[in-house]
This record gives structure tokens, sequence and C-alpha cells, in this order.
């Protein structure tokens, strides 16, 4: 039996859509653009929450989370997708294929696990109101977004060292956009069983768990907003709680095309398009879906922008 051969990978070549450089070209002013709206979109969510004293709730604690983690998010990918859309060289180093990884599945598992505490803060706030307060502590909201992240940085970590520790015998070239850890896999020539085995049990644990829960909470939300008498408090509790219903439509959505969607033998270039807007569009809609759905975020921003108006 031949020895298997162990050549060390020091760098991963990206392939994305170097086949294709009008949709290269195509591609670089329209992932420019979506991203500088996402990068200003949910700074300003992030600005106006904590400048304004009126958006210091649990609600907006939580929404300038998900805005830090959207940033966060499109950073892993974007800049270096960016540069390669216009390049040749399409590498990323060895411990930089890592942190990507690892940064990737980090922040898009704790919006996981966000989504789903902001359908329990919504679900605190429309059927216990009296003891909204008191439930939903400023104490327990660090708590819960502290959780999330260090429990899927955890997770992130554990996954991505088990992946990269793999044997890859010179195999170099990742048929994606990103490092991630699907693609990545396919490089390895070496037993992929056990980081197959964390993935799957990360997937449950952050996909349709959070997502049961979600669905929990609405329902309850909804059983309970129909018993409101006045059609003012019915349209109030719908407000608030239909713009985070979007934006977990909208996110899982993303997430189930991305990573469940029937594997054709020969992948097809839309699909891979599809991918990318998904990945760095969704992350720009949810300040755009808040923004328009809600009157306090709205005139919260007003009044910071009239502050720094004055203050020139």
């Amino acid at each position: 039996m031949e020895p298997v051969n162990s050549t060390e990978v020091s760098e991963f070549f990206l392939k994305g859509f170097s086949g294709y450089p009008a949709l290269e070209h195509l591609l670089f002013p329209l992932c420019s653009a979506v991203y500088l709206v996402t990068l200003l979109g949910n700074t300003g969510i992030v600005v106006v929450s904590v400048l304004d004293a009126r958006l210091h709730t649990p609600m907006y604690f939580f929404l300038g989370n998900l805005s830090i983690l959207d940033i966060c998010y499109t950073s892993t990918f974007v800049p270096l997708m960016l540069v390669h859309l216009l390049s040749a060289q399409k590498t990323i180093s060895f411990l930089g294929c890592a942190l990507q990884m690892c940064l990737g599945l980090s922040t898009l598992s704790t919006e996981c696990l966000l989504l789903a505490i902001m359908a329990y803060d919504r679900y605190l706030a429309i059927c216990r109101p009296l003891r909204y307060p008191v439930l939903m502590s400023h104490r327990l909201c660090w708590l819960l977004a502290g959780t999330a992240r260090i429990l899927c940085l955890f997770m992130s970590v554990t996954e991505t060292v088990i992946a990269m520790r793999l044997p890859f015998c010179g195999h170099r070239v990742v048929s994606h956009f990103t490092c991630e850890i699907l693609a990545v896999l396919k490089l390895a020539c070496g037993d992929t069983s056990i980081s197959e085995v964390f993935l799957l049990v990360g997937a449950i644990l952050l996909l349709p768990v959070p997502l049961a829960f979600i669905c929990l909470s609405y329902t309850l939300i909804l059983a309970t907003t129909l018993r409101v008498p006045s059609a003012a408090g019915r349209h109030k509790a719908f407000s608030t709680s239909s713009a985070h219903l979007a934006v977990v439509m909208l996110f899982y959505g993303t997430v189930i095309f991305m990573y469940m969607k029937p594997k054709s033998k020969e992948a097809r270039i839309s699909d891979e398009v599809f991918t990318v807007l998904c990945a760095v569009v969704t992350p720009m809609l949810n300040p755009v879906i808040y923004s328009l759905r809600n009157k306090e975020v709205k005139e919260a921003a007003r009044k910071v922008w009239g502050r720094i108006q004055t203050s020139r």
C-alpha cells in the first residue's frame, strides 16, 4: 500500500468566479455599493441606539448587537472578495483561511441565537408586559448576548481546528469565494467524519432549535395580540414584532438556500452568484427593515442627525 501524500498546504486559492472575468467586473461595483450601505446602515443603527436615551431598551440593545454581527460577518469575507474580483492572485494564507472560517462561523451562528433571544424579548414585552422590566433586566440582556457570543465562538473554534488539522495532500483550490468550511472539507484527503459530526450537531443546535423557539414565541404573541380589545393596541403589538419576523424570515431563508438546497453534480454559476448576493445583501436589508417599520428608530435618527448638524 502506497503512503498517502501529506504535502502541507501553506495557502489556498479561492476559485470564486475566476473563470468569468466579465462577471467579476460586474459584481465588483455591485458588491462594493451593497457593502458600503451595509456598513453605513448598521453603524447608524448602533450609533442611534447608543446616543438616544429613548432607545436604551432591551429591544434596541439586541438590535444594536444584531447590527454589529452583520458588520462583522460581511467584513470577514467581502473586503478580500472585492480584492479578488479585480485580481488574478486569488490566494489566502492557511492561517488567514482558518481565521476567516472561524469568524464567519462564529458571527453567523451567534446571529441564529440572537434572533431567538430577540423573539423571547418580544414574547415577554407583549405577553408579560407588567413583569417585562423585571424579567428582561439590563443584566440579563448582557448575560444572554454574552453567552451566545462565547458559546458560538467556542463551537466555531472547535469546528475550525478539527477541519484545518486534516491533511489536504497538496489540494489547495477552494471552489468558493470564501473559506467556507464545507468547501474546504472537500479538499481533505483524510477522514472527515469527526468534523462532519461536529457540524451536524452544531447545525441542529443553531438552526432548527432556535427556529422552533422563534415559531413558538410568535405563536404565543399572535394568540395574545388577537385577544387585545383595541385595534390600536393590536396594531402596536404587530408593528413591534413584524420587523423582527421579517428579519428572521430573510435570515433563515438565506441560510436554507445557501446550505440546505439540493447539491447538483455540476455547480451552476447562477447558484454561485445568488449565494454571493444573499450573503452580501441580507445584512444590508436588516437596518432598512427596522428603519422602515419603526417610528422610534426614524425619530431617533432625525434627532441624532439634527444634533450632529447643530454641533457643526
